[in-house]
């Protein structure tokens, strides 16, 4: 894996700190070719994996790379999904059937039998399957070798103690796509217990870690108790903490965490990607 990986977040308008600065980041990259003159400026830097949600401009994204692959021959897709949004909005502005026939791989018809089923059987592990091939779908003919579960369903699964479908998703993961399975979670010590006692062994999880605990549900200490005691492979980000951290300040305190994998960051600018980077590699430790 490598440790510098750069996410979406700011070409579909999430600021978690900010609606206004989310507003402005949208209007900026409503079409793909700005979103490409950042992911070209990354690249060129040398952060090859792009961490992505399965919004629906990522298809365009994807299209563009697997079109030119000796452009990107080292680049790396890290997809994470459900995108709820997407799901939600589609139901509502064609129902249920409409969004199967928009999303679904394959035959439409059948599809809605699988689907029929997953609900007359109330099969979460179909309906599961089905998603994950839906989203999947526009990654084929790029390199996916991890592919996450959003945190939406993640911590939704922890709260209904719905374990097992964490098993599930892993193993569809490795066995259809030849991938490893990765957790988006907004509880990270909870969810690494969990999948240990799934028998998921040393698992991805992309959490927030962050030095003033913005969105570390349990807080830091527990957060960094779980570094320390755990074999799993953390991701963070919300480093920054939506710019509420110096940048220098929060890499210096991520990077001396122990076990760290990756860090994940958004950025729009070459002047910002850049000096993530050089901070990263400034701080990093070879033997944290």
């Amino acid at each position: 894996m490598d440790r510098i990986l750069f996410g979406d977040n700011q070409f579909f308008g999430v600021n978690h700190m900010s609606e206004e600065k989310a507003r402005a980041q949208s209007m900026k990259f409503k079409d793909t070719a700005a979103i490409m003159k950042v992911i070209d400026v990354a690249y060129s830097e040398g952060i090859k994996t792009f961490m992505c949600t399965t919004h629906d401009r990522i298809g365009e994204v994807t299209d563009i790379v697997r079109d030119n692959p000796d452009r990107y021959n080292n680049f790396t897709f890290y997809p994470g999904m459900p995108y709820a949004h997407k799901y939600a909005n589609a139901v509502g502005e064609l129902g249920i059937m409409g969004t199967l026939k928009k999303f679904a791989p394959g035959s439409i018809i059948s599809t809605v039998i699988r689907g029929a089923m997953a609900g007359i059987t109330q099969d979460a592990y179909e309906l599961m399957k089905m998603l994950v091939d839906a989203e999947m779908q526009r990654f084929q003919g790029t390199r996916t070798p991890v592919v996450f579960l959003q945190n939406v369903v993640t911590d939704l699964l922890l709260g209904f103690n719905m374990r097992e479908m964490f098993r599930a998703f892993h193993d569809y993961v490795q066995q259809k796509y030849e991938a490893e399975a990765g957790f988006f979670s907004m509880n990270m010590p909870m969810l690494v217990d969990v999948l240990h006692g799934e028998g998921i062994e040393n698992p991805i999880v992309c959490s927030n870690i962050n030095k003033i605990g913005f969105r570390m549900c349990g807080g830091i200490e527990k957060y960094i108790d779980t570094l320390k005691t755990k074999q799993f492979r953390p991701i963070a980000m919300s480093v920054y903490a939506s710019g509420a951290i110096p940048p220098e300040e929060a890499i210096k305190w991520v990077c001396e965490l122990p076990k760290l994998e990756a860090i994940v960051f958004g950025a729009s600018s070459r002047r910002n990607i850049v000096g993530t980077r050089d901070l990263v590699e400034k701080y990093w430790r070879f033997d944290n």
